[in-house]
């Protein structure tokens, strides 16, 4: 492309800010001067064409198709933006790092892969690149400490090695009408002796999933279900219980952000060194804890779910909701309710509001307070080092672009994946409050601290995170007990874990615990956890005294 003088080059920067970038916390006139910053710094890259990859998910969509266009319009510089599963993401990445081949100029990966980032050695330290190499194309109104999901992508070390680029939280979702129905509020009491509300524990849940799957049945003339998961053998079950099936249940230790020295994922960790995830090692992966939680997920997928749900992978599971045929679901990917708010959908009121809520997601028997609470993702930007310089600074001016005050809040509103205290926090956001089921209210509450991505305790992610879905598919597909293929899954994760500290030299490469009958970690205090036979009572609250809980 040819440079354009500057004057023309304005000009198409008013027509982005005026027929797009709307609504801004920035006034249109710093929204014009944050956009000249981006035409002048971009200079010494015109007519270059960069690549880069995300995941599948409609805020990505919005850069892929409308904000690589404005970007290049502005800057000259071309962006292949590709979309394809998370799966996919991780497997290029990796693909990129073992062979050297500059693939791509930036991923948009999780956050769940900080702890292999940062241990790796082969990822920019954007702390480093910002302060160096990267300083001329620094955008100089990045505000980092307005990115909520910042210390989700800052590593032990204190350097920042991903850029948030959109999060989204698992929540628990339920039809707020169905819930609100007297004569349904009436059977349910009658029946369990406490009031059909949000579920504060997993006996509740449960007796939810049970009362509308056998007792009401049927409503509008459809079979209901009381509870919705799915369980296909494919990378998104792993995600369903790395993200964070087990922090609910109450697996791991209290602390946040994952638990300490236990966390979500079962493992120990001592002084940044992971020591091993069996019990036998100080682990908690196949604990009673893990155990309880995995039969709980395997027992309601069978008795309160769809039959359909056990051959369903997590895109195909998101669109059920929106059949009007479900009444909850313990965790749900909010990346679904901008497609859950489309007006034609049975769970939508005709004046735009929906008849659903998103509230806290109830916790299991093992949970103490100060504990982990659930997931959330925050898909970041990462530079690799084997990409050339040139082309990592022309990278990261597009992705400070699709962050940026101008661009983020209309965003925000597209994909409902909020990066910015300033956006969640605008008078935009208030008014679409009512229209989101309790979104904004979680990200305006202390609660966005306590659900947390997948931290730096993970040594591999890419390598730790398929063993999950391969375990867990065999307790699904009832081949192994849930004990037998945690076991297994545990001798898994501790011979990976022996494998890496071999290779790497590292101050927080693992290094195991010599194994130890599992009896003397169970007598410990914390995590892993001996067997607790109670059975709680189910416990309610009302929508309005649920959200409070995370204020």
């Amino acid at each position: 492309m040819v440079a354009q003088p500057e004057t023309e080059q304005s000009l198409v920067a008013q027509h982005w800010v005026d027929s797009e970038l709307q609504p801004s916390t920035l006034s249109r006139d710093e929204q014009l001067r944050e956009l000249q910053w981006f035409i002048n710094s971009s200079l010494p890259y015109q007519g270059m064409e960069i690549r880069v990859v995300s995941e599948r998910i409609l805020t990505h969509w919005y850069e892929a198709n409308v904000l690589a266009k404005a970007f290049y319009e502005l800057t000259g510089i071309k962006v292949v933006h590709e979309l394809t599963g998370e799966d996919d993401v991780i497997q290029k990445l990796s693909a990129q790092i073992q062979t050297n081949q500059n693939l791509y100029d930036a991923y948009i990966n999780d956050s769940d892969l900080i702890g292999t980032h940062f241990r790796s050695e082969q990822v920019v330290a954007l702390s480093d690149f910002m302060a160096n190499e990267g300083q001329a194309v620094t955008l100089p109104t990045l505000d980092l400490q307005d990115f909520m999901g910042i210390k989700f992508t800052t590593a032990p070390d204190g350097k920042l090695y991903q850029l948030p680029d959109q999060q989204f939280v698992n929540l628990y979702w339920y039809r707020h009408d169905w819930f609100s129905n007297v004569a349904y509020q009436r059977q349910f009491l009658a029946k369990y002796g406490y009031a059909l509300g949000v579920p504060q524990n997993w006996q509740a849940y449960e007796d939810i999933a049970d009362f509308f799957t056998n007792d009401i049945k049927e409503i509008d003339g459809k079979r209901v279900y009381g509870h919705m998961d799915y369980a296909k053998t494919d990378p998104s079950l792993g995600w369903r219980m790395s993200d964070a099936w087990l922090s609910m249940a109450g697996v791991g230790d209290v602390g946040l952000p994952n638990g300490l020295p236990v966390d979500e994922w079962g493992i120990r960790v001592e002084n940044c060194r992971p020591v091993g995830a069996s019990v036998s090692r100080g682990g908690a992966l196949n604990g009673p804890a893990a155990v309880y939680a995995i039969d709980k997920f395997v027992s309601w997928l069978n008795l309160y779910a769809p039959p359909e749900s056990s051959s369903l992978n997590f895109t195909q599971a998101g669109e059920w909701p929106g059949k009007g045929v479900i009444a909850q679901q313990i965790f749900w990917y909010t990346a679904f309710v901008a497609d859950l708010t489309d007006p034609s959908l049975a769970v939508m009121n005709e004046d735009g509001t929906p008849k659903w809520r998103v509230a806290p997601s109830p916790v299991g028997k093992y949970w103490q307070k100060g504990m982990k609470s659930g997931y959330q993702d925050t898909g970041a930007w990462t530079l690799l080092k084997n990409t050339p310089l040139k082309r990592q600074q022309a990278a990261w001016l597009y992705a400070q672009f699709v962050v940026s005050k101008t661009v983020s809040l209309k965003k925000t509103l597209v994909g409902l994946t909020p990066i910015r205290h300033s956006d969640i926090q605008s008078d935009v956001m208030t008014k679409k409050a009512p229209y989101l089921g309790g979104l904004v209210e979680f990200y305006r509450s202390n609660a966005r601290e306590v659900w947390t991505p997948t931290g730096t305790n993970v040594p591999d992610y890419p390598g730790l995170s398929r063993f999950w879905w391969q375990y867990i598919s065999k307790i699904v597909e009832g081949t192994l007990s849930s004990q037998q293929a945690l076991d297994q899954f545990a001798t898994a994760v501790d011979k990976h874990l022996d494998m890496l500290s071999k290779r790497s030299s590292h101050p927080c490469a693992p290094k195991l615990n010599d194994k130890q009958p599992a009896q003397f970690w169970l007598q410990q205090n914390g995590s892993p956890k001996p067997v607790n036979l109670d059975e709680p009572k189910g416990k309610t609250l009302p929508f309005e005294e649920a959200i409070n809980a995370w204020y």
